[in-house]
């Protein structure tokens, strides 16, 4: 028995499911099928009840749990007293949600290296929600989200105001109007992210469309909402760190948005008692830096 099995362990009663716990702690299903069931022959006794649609633990597995949990707590703390020594060396991990970590995080890697060389940075997309449950489980050091946190377990360090445009098909009306779009304009035929995505509810509001519910035409990803609009399919809107990296494309056309205040509060979220404090602060300071959007303090306008 390992700590990597008592992993496994609060994974599966996480999640409830094998594959979606396999998946949460990077290693095939089999593999963590494989080390629970070799911890329940070695205990003598099953730790989960299974089904095809659902996992749950045994009266006994509740109480192994209840151990499992204090020794990797235990083991954690043991690792982060370590690092805080310096605070500036070992990895951080990070959650950051989809919409932002493919365009921003590789501004940062590069002077990051510099600034911080002992510093090793350890990705984890997800949805808010996912990424906000992972860092209150302590499986993440900090968050990067564009939504405020609920509740006060958590704190947020503001690091810059990101505006979205429009994304429009090139044969749109509104491509070469010279001018700013309203959002109102943008309703109609409004392409959204799938529920979960905070970009999706975002979007909603800023074009006072309510929530189309059902609707068929919906992406898991940003690009894919871009090479929807490419198609001809509809118009969204993109934060300007997407937009930027997709500026050379002739099959989408950006524009800039009349509402002054249509955009997004980048924030890094992490714990208050969290050891290595100037870590979060090295890269959130190096993460002003980097954006090429306005300052946390500044109201979106111009």
């Amino acid at each position: 028995m390992n700590l990597r099995d008592l992993r496994y362990l609060l994974a599966v009663a996480q999640h409830r499911h094998f594959g979606r716990a396999a998946a949460a702690c990077n290693v095939s299903q089999p593999t963590l099928s494989s080390q629970v069931a070799k911890l329940e022959a070695r205990l003598g006794a099953p730790l989960f009840e299974r089904t095809n649609k659902w996992v749950a633990p045994t009266p006994l597995g509740e109480e192994v749990l209840v151990h499992a949990a204090r020794a990797v707590a235990e083991a954690d703390a043991i690792v982060a007293l370590a690092g805080a020594r310096d605070p500036l060396a070992g990895p951080l991990t990070l959650g950051v949600i989809p919409t932002l970590g493919p365009y921003l995080m590789p501004r940062v890697f590069a002077p990051l290296r510099r600034r911080c060389p002992a510093l090793t940075l350890e990705l984890w997309e997800d949805t808010t929600d996912a990424v906000v449950e992972r860092l209150r489980r302590r499986q993440l050091d900090a968050a990067l989200i564009a939504t405020p946190v609920v509740g006060g377990d958590l704190v947020e360090q503001p690091l810059f105001q990101e505006k979205f445009l429009a994304a429009l098909p090139p044969d749109h009306a509104l491509a070469d109007s010279g001018e700013a779009v309203d959002e109102a304009a943008l309703a109609a035929d409004l392409l959204v992210l799938a529920d979960g995505h905070c970009l999706r509810d975002q979007a909603l509001a800023a074009c006072a469309r309510p929530d189309p519910g059902g609707w068929s035409l919906r992406a898991t990803s940003l690009e894919t909402l871009l090479n929807m609009v490419a198609a001809g399919y509809g118009t969204t809107l993109v934060p300007a760190l997407a937009a930027a990296v997709h500026a050379g494309r002739r099959d989408v056309a950006f524009r800039p948005l009349a509402g002054a205040g249509t955009g997004r509060l980048i924030r890094l979220v992490s714990r208050p008692t969290f050891a290595r404090q100037p870590a979060l602060d090295a890269l959130a300071g190096l993460i002003r830096t980097v954006a090429p959007a306005k300052p946390a303090d500044t109201p979106l306008t111009g």
